[in-house]
């Protein structure tokens, strides 16, 4: 089979190693794909949705999978159907899950998904008021997407007053924070849950624990995410059992109810309050780096995981992980996340190392090749080494181990990455 994959980080990157081990798939092209992709199929420089469709009637395309959100916002899943092509993720209507953060957290309301406090708004009064009658810390969310930076949390009230004032007025995020949500901040910890969803039935993936800001001891400013692991030991059956219960069911049967039935990964950003699961946010796609520790796990086919969710078929399928933990440590380029940086020439270390040789690997990310061949940190999280271990020092040990091997000007990265679990 013939595999499309959707986006350019290491997210997608992850995607087509966990495919280029299934000898049912035969070629994967990545649109655009990254500098190193290519090792793992072919590049294609077309983003036109139309275009796309057409490369893969041409050339017998028969899945095509989305990494990012803004192409599924943008109707790419409702296009390709239309086309008669079979594609995994949600349609655009399903997608305001993500694309509206408003949207989201009113469908949490309709559904009694347990959420935090909220009130959803474009007027600065109403936000002033609100905020005025919660306690501080105090979250304020950008309504649209915003590269997963979209949320301030304020340490006092005035902090929250100017956040909701620098988005309404629109110098935060543009037309994305003209109208924002404000809600109580949770005092707990948090998860990232994954199910796989056709519509009707689901797969729920280990979860993960991600680490948003820059800095060790979750200091500095969020980004995208320096790191990641899974299985986390901070979640059990009992939370397990009532996310299904109180969270997946009923949103799945909501979507469904209303017109726009969920196919695709359902995200779960979940912040865990006296063992009771709270639901932060929902995103349409994997989290990035969560997806990188996430895909080595999985033991069983991941073409059959991504084809049977498009095609309404999870019902049949039987998932099976390996017995072992993963920790991905992001290294990011100099600047990162305040400014572009200046290209640098990435050397990695031939593998001497036993314990490294099929317990760890590179997923890239922000890097190019150029005409001599070798790849360069293009700017932003660069690569994720990910280990693999029996337990999480294990695989943080390995994982850090190939982060020694990797050398690029300004190079850094955070050096406690699954410190929570540890």
């Amino acid at each position: 089979m013939n595999v499309l994959i959707i986006g350019a980080g290491g997210r997608e990157y992850s995607i087509g190693m966990a495919l280029k081990k299934d000898e049912k798939v035969e070629k994967i092209y990545f649109a655009p794909g990254n500098g190193a992709t290519d090792m793992l199929g072919k590049n294609l420089m077309i983003s036109d949705f139309n275009e796309l469709a057409d490369f893969c009637k041409e050339n017998s395309v028969e899945l095509t999978i989305v990494g990012p959100e803004a192409p599924l916002v943008e109707g790419i899943v409702d296009l390709f159907e239309e086309r008669g092509l079979k594609i995994f993720g949600p349609s655009a209507q399903a997608s305001q899950l993500e694309g509206s953060k408003i949207f989201m957290k009113n469908f949490l309301a309709r559904h009694n998904v347990p959420t935090a406090k909220y009130i959803e708004t474009d007027s600065l009064e109403e936000a002033y008021k609100f905020i005025n009658s919660l306690e501080a810390t105090i979250v304020v969310k950008a309504d649209g997407l915003c590269g997963g930076k979209g949320v301030i949390i304020a340490q006092s009230h005035d902090e929250a007053k100017e956040a909701a004032g620098e988005m309404l007025s629109g110098n935060s995020f543009g037309d994305a924070g003209t109208s924002i949500v404000v809600e109580e901040f949770l005092d707990g910890y948090e998860l990232s849950v994954f199910a796989i969803c056709d519509g009707e039935d689901y797969v729920v993936l280990p979860a993960a624990q991600d680490h948003k800001r820059l800095l060790n001891n979750d200091e500095g400013p969020n980004t995208g995410g320096m790191g990641a692991y899974a299985p986390t030991p901070l979640v059990n059956d009992e939370i397990y059992a009532k996310l299904d219960t109180r969270v997946i069911i009923p949103t799945l049967e909501g979507m469904k109810n209303e017109g726009m039935p969920f196919k695709g990964v359902l995200f779960i950003g979940v912040m865990v309050v006296d063992n009771e699961p709270i639901i932060l946010e929902y995103n349409v796609r994997f989290g990035d780096p969560e997806c990188e520790e996430i895909m080595p796990l999985l033991k069983s086919s991941a073409l059959d995981l991504f084809y049977k969710g498009a095609t309404n078929d999870l019902k049949s399928l039987e998932v099976e992980f390996h017995d072992k933990y993963a920790v991905g440590v992001v290294m990011a380029s100099k600047e990162y996340p305040y400014k572009s940086s200046v290209p640098a020439e990435i050397i990695v270390d031939d593998i001497y190392h036993e314990e490294l040789d099929g317990n760890a690997h590179i997923s890239y990310a922000g890097v190019t090749r150029e005409e001599d061949g070798k790849l360069y940190a293009t700017g932003g999280r660069v690569l994720v080494c990910v280990g693999l271990g029996d337990s999480i020092a294990e695989a943080q040990k390995r994982a850090y181990l190939l982060v020694g091997q990797v050398h690029f000007a300004g190079k850094h990265s955070r050096t406690d990455i699954a410190y929570q679990a540890l």
